[in-house]
């Protein structure tokens, strides 16, 4: 721990105090911070950067190369050079990655992965010990969300099982209703969920959010921000200003570009190709072909989308955003739009143009199952074919070399070399910005979009989406614990911009839903002003009213969280009010004594 302190002490590390300040960390000073919830004095994210400046920071410190022999073949170590980073430029050290604490993680399996009688409720604490912040909310918001389902599952299993007659279309916008307030109350109730969780873990969320997970020797962007240009040429005050402008509007223009480049890239790419899918689904009469054609499609255009996922990695190098956040946010926006497109434009081609309930619950119900089992598929099995193949070719490579013969029981010589062999927890579009929860959530921003804009034609997939994310909870614990490497760590304070695409998807959850309400009412399409069409459109606007002004009536902090906060900062006022005064002090009694001198 002491050397893990003065680690922190080099690295210049902020830490949260006793009166709510975050400071420079001081090994001398280390009681005057706050421990973690484990007892401990550094979080597993601070822990990693502790670990990757130690083991980095081993430099050549001498006047001279030195020369290191290694399987018979020298490698020079210059002045001044890294020594793991040239290891790792000669090939000798092939990764750099955290390994799994095995009590903590056997632990972990069996009072979260594989314990199923608590359903939604997990040990948060640990995750966020063991996993960092990142998981740790994540796994928050996917059991909060979980256990709210049960009210739209139970609901949609009514509407969709009893049948009430004539009072149906009475039934229905009472449950369009119900769950937009469903919706608009539990984002709200999760802001104020996220922001208890990071009081316990004494995380402060307005500096937090701008200390991403930097990786060693990568860069983000290709453009030099204006202090490094200011620094590097030693440009004149006088031109400062000019340079930040013309840095500013230069980002502007670049992530317009790639905005443009993206959504052409939908309209003249993914558009044409989504929709003959649709049309030939509605013309395919066989049920089996159809089917068949979902599964097909579902199946190829994931291979299409992670494609323009790349691209927009690519093109986001060129954006000069100022923290590896907003980076990471501008993907987000780019790739959903690319997913939207490929998992909705399909189901508003039935819902919007033929108007075929019937149809458009058929491909509702094959999207969800064949989705969800090739989600499973993609994320379980895969990572264990991986590695069942690696560690039989690896191994077997090394026992040719060893005895000359690959005959006999192959074992793997150590935990380091098994953990080696597994898969990383990368998003499907790379890791350079994403881990894999990238997947993870945006596999449930598309989920929620599907059940929410449709719910009025299958208010059943409310039930098949709990019954979905219970198992998706267990799968992915298992998923980090067992088949993956242990995460790298990432510092987050929220889902980011997930946040605001859940938004979004409530906003057209209720367009969509009034659409499809206007067109039971109309089915002749006549578009008369009826009472009940009046009615629709009057609660949409009422739901657009709630929807935006809820967190009028909800305030996102809770009460305990704002006054420790308000305690805090006032402590911390009083604190630097009493330190100036004796610096001040301190001053004029100094100057008075060499007045006195003179």
């Amino acid at each position: 721990m002491v050397t893990l302190g003065k680690a922190a002490a080099e690295m210049q590390m902020k830490k949260p105090t006793c009166i709510g300040m975050d400071l420079q960390f001081e090994w001398e000073e280390v009681n005057a911070f706050v421990k973690q919830p484990d007892g401990s004095w550094f979080s597993w994210w601070e822990r990693y950067q502790c670990y990757n400046h130690l083991i980095y920071g081993i430099v050549n410190k001498s006047n001279c190369n030195v020369v290191l022999k290694y399987d018979g073949k020298e490698f020079c170590w210059e002045v001044g050079q890294s020594l793991l980073q040239m290891l790792e430029s000669e090939g000798i050290v092939k990764l750099v990655f955290p390994l799994h604490d095995e009590m903590e993680r056997k632990r972990l399996l069996r009072s979260w992965a594989l314990n199923w009688r608590d359903l939604t409720d997990q040990p948060i604490d640990e995750i966020y010990s063991y996993f960092g912040t990142k998981v740790a909310i994540y796994f928050a918001f996917l059991g909060k969300y979980t256990s709210w389902l049960v009210f739209p599952a139970a609901f949609g299993l009514i509407v969709q099982l009893v049948d009430f007659g004539p009072l149906q279309l009475l039934v229905l916008p009472t449950f369009f209703v119900s769950i937009i307030l469903w919706a608009v109350l539990f984002f709200q109730f999760w802001k104020r969920k996220n922001y208890a969780l990071l009081a316990r873990w004494q995380i402060n969320y307005t500096t937090g959010t701008g200390q991403g997970h930097k990786g060693f020797g990568m860069e983000w962007s290709s453009l030099q921000s204006p202090v490094e240009v200011i620094s590097n040429l030693g440009i004149d005050q006088t031109k400062e200003k000019e340079l930040y402008q013309r840095h500013e509007w230069l980002g502007y223009f670049m992530r317009f570009r790639n905005d443009a480049i993206i959504i052409l890239s939908i309209i003249c790419l993914q558009l044409p190709f989504e929709l003959a899918y649709a049309h030939l689904y509605e013309v395919i009469e066989s049920d089996i072909m159809k089917f068949g054609l979902t599964a097909i499609y579902l199946f190829v255009i994931q291979y299409f989308t992670q494609f323009g996922g790349k691209i927009s990695v690519k093109l986001i190098k060129n954006e000069n955003n100022a923290t590896t956040e907003y980076r990471a946010d501008s993907l987000v926006y780019k790739v959903f739009g690319l997913y939207f497109m490929q998992t909705y434009i399909g189901i508003f081609y039935h819902a919007l143009l033929h108007r075929n309930f019937l149809t458009l619950r058929q491909v509702l119900i094959q999207r969800l199952i064949i989705s969800e089992v090739l989600e499973n598929l993609m994320e379980n099995s895969l990572p264990y074919l991986k590695y069942s193949y690696k560690k039989y070719t690896t191994i077997r490579k090394k026992k040719k070399c060893e005895n000359g013969s690959s005959r006999g029981k192959i074992h793997v010589c150590s935990r380091v070399e098994k953990e080696y062999l597994k898969p990383a927890y990368s998003a499907s579009i790379g890791e350079e910005l994403e881990d894999g929860l990238f997947d993870d959530i945006l596999e449930l921003a598309l989920q929620f979009g599907m059940i929410m804009m449709f719910a009025c034609a299958f208010p059943l997939a409310f039930a098949f989406a709990a019954v979905n994310n219970l198992m998706e909870i267990r799968t992915d614990a298992l998923k980090l614990l067992s088949m993956l490497k242990r995460p790298v760590p990432r510092s987050a304070v929220s889902i980011g911009a997930w946040l605001n695409i859940f938004q979004f998807l409530i906003v057209m959850s209720i367009c969509t839903n009034s659409a499809l309400l206007v067109w039971l009412y109309d089915q002749e399409g006549k578009w008369t002003i009826e009472p009940g069409l009046a009615a629709i459109l009057i609660m949409e606007h009422v739901l657009l009213l709630i929807k935006f002004g809820s967190s009028r009536f909800i305030p996102e902090e809770p009460a305990w969280v704002r006054a420790n906060r308000v305690k805090n900062a006032t402590q911390a006022q009083d604190v630097c009010s009493k330190q100036l005064l004796r610096t001040i002090s301190g001053g004029e009694k100094t100057s008075g004594a060499l007045k006195k001198k003179e």
